[in-house]
C-alpha cells in the first residue's frame, strides 16, 4: 500500500464528569485524530491520546501535532508499505513521542484492515469474540459518591473496578470499599503518587485482597518497583515505566512486577503491543489493556488489541457512554453483561461519524 495523504486534527470534546487521578483532574479532553489514505482511497483512523499538560507521559496534544506534522508524516507519505508492522521500524530514527507514533501507527493498521476486508481484530491475530472489561473510576469529592459510582458500573456489568488513590486517601479508601463490597474484584492504581519512604502504608493494602497495585512509585523507577514487590504479597502492575518491549524485558530481569498495563498509544502502536504480549505471554507475566479517556477510535484499537490470547484480565474499555455524551464512532462500544463483541465489519469495525468527527475539529491540516 502507498500512504498518499494524512490529515491531522485536534479535536475538543467534553467529558460527563471529571476524571481524577492523583495528578489532576480531566474534562475538557483535547486530543488527536490522524486520517492516512491509501492509493485505493482507504481511511484508517488513529488517536493521539496524550493529554494538554505533560503529567502522565513527556508528551502533550501539542507536542503530539508538531512530531507528526514535521518528522512523522514526511517519513510516510508517498511510501509504500508492506504491512503495518513496518511503520515501527519507518520510526525508529526518532526518538520517544510514543503517543505520537501510536497515532499514525494505528491509523495504517485500520487503512491496511480496510484494504484486506477483514476486520483489524483478526489481522492482529486476535482470538477472543468477545472481551471481559472493567472500568477505572477517578477520585471521588465523597466516599457516598464514590459508592455510587461502583454500583453504576456494577449494575452495567463490569467485571472489575479500579479505583484511584493517593497519599492520605488510600488506605482508609481501599478499607472502606472492602468492608461494603468484599467479593468485588478490585484495584488500585497510584500514578506514580508513591516512593519507598511510603513502604509501610503501600504493605498495609495487602490486606484488601487486591487484584494489583498499578504504578505505586516513579514512572522511570523500575528498580525501585522491584525492591517494593519484594515487599508486597499485592502484584505490582506497571503502566507509566513501560514504554518499549525493551522496558518490559527490564521488569522481568529485575522481578519489578507481576503484572503489565499495555497500551498502544504509551508504547508506540500495534505492533510494540503485539511484541510485549508475546514476550509476556511466554514468561507467565499477566497483561491486560489500560484506558487514556479516549474517544471510540482510540477505544476500538483498544478492543481489537484485547482479542489477542493473553489478555486473560478484563481491560479498562469501557463503554464510550461511561465517559461520553455522544462519540465519534457508530454504533458506540457498548458494553453487555459485562462484555463487549467484536465487530465484523473492515478495520476497526466501528463506522467513523464524520460529521462529529467535523463537530469537535478545532484545527485541521492535511499533508
Amino acid at each position: 500500500m502507498r500512504i498518499e495523504k494524512i490529515v491531522l486534527r485536534e479535536m475538543n470534546m467534553t467529558m460527563k464528569a471529571p476524571f481524577t487521578t492523583s495528578f489532576g483532574s480531566v474534562q475538557e479532553k483535547r486530543f488527536l485524530i490522524v486520517e492516512v489514505y491509501d492509493e485505493l482511497g482507504n481511511c484508517g483512523y488513529g488517536e493521539g491520546e496524550a493529554f494538554e499538560a505533560p503529567w502522565y507521559t513527556e508528551e502533550t496534544t501539542a507536542t503530539c501535532w508538531h512530531i507528526i506534522e514535521s518528522f512523522l508524516a514526511p517519513i510516510l507519505l508517498n511510501r509504500d508499505i508492506e504491512h503495518p508492522r513496518e511503520v515501527t521500524q519507518f520510526f525508529k530514527p526518532i526518538r520517544r513521542n510514543m503517543m505520537a507514533k501510536s497515532a499514525v501507527e494505528c491509523a495504517v493498521w485500520d487503512a491496511y484492515a480496510k484494504r484486506l476486508g477483514e476486520p483489524l481484530w483478526k489481522v492482529l491475530g486476535g482470538t477472543r469474540e468477545k472481551i471481559a472489561v472493567g472500568v477505572s473510576i477517578g477520585l471521588q469529592p465523597t466516599t457516598s459518591q464514590l459508592y455510587d459510582k461502583i454500583d453504576a458500573a456494577l449494575e452495567d456489568g463490569y467485571g472489575r473496578i479500579k479505583v484511584k488513590i493517593k497519599p492520605g486517601n488510600d488506605v482508609q479508601l481501599i478499607r472502606a470499599i472492602r468492608e461494603r463490597y468484599p467479593d468485588m474484584p478490585l484495584m488500585a492504581d497510584a500514578n506514580s503518587a508513591y516512593t519507598l519512604d511510603d513502604m509501610d502504608t503501600l504493605r498495609q493494602l495487602d490486606a484488601f485482597h487486591l487484584m494489583m497495585i498499578e504504578q505505586p512509585l516513579g514512572a522511570d523507577d523500575i528498580l525501585n518497583h522491584a525492591k517494593l514487590q519484594k515487599e508486597l504479597t499485592t502484584p505490582i502492575c506497571l503502566d507509566e515505566s513501560i514504554h518499549s518491549y525493551e522496558d518490559v524485558v527490564t521488569a522481568i530481569e529485575l522481578r519489578g512486577c507481576g503484572v503489565i498495563n499495555v497500551k498502544q498509544a504509551r508504547v508506540g502502536g500495534l505492533e510494540e503491543v503485539r511484541r510485549i504480549h508475546d514476550l509476556c505471554l511466554h514468561h507467565g507475566i499477566k497483561v491486560w489493556c489500560g484506558g487514556m479517556l479516549e474517544s471510540g477510535i482510540g477505544r476500538a484499537h483498544a478492543v481489537a488489541l484485547t482479542s489477542l490470547e493473553g489478555f486473560t484480565m478484563p481491560g479498562d474499555t469501557a463503554g464510550s457512554d461511561h465517559y461520553w455524551y455522544e462519540d465519534l464512532i457508530d454504533p458506540i462500544v457498548d458494553v453487555e453483561g459485562g462484555y463487549v463483541h467484536m465487530k465484523d465489519a473492515p478495520g476497526i469495525g466501528y463506522k467513523v461519524n464524520r460529521e462529529r468527527l467535523d463537530k469537535y475539529t478545532e484545527r485541521k491540516l492535511e499533508l
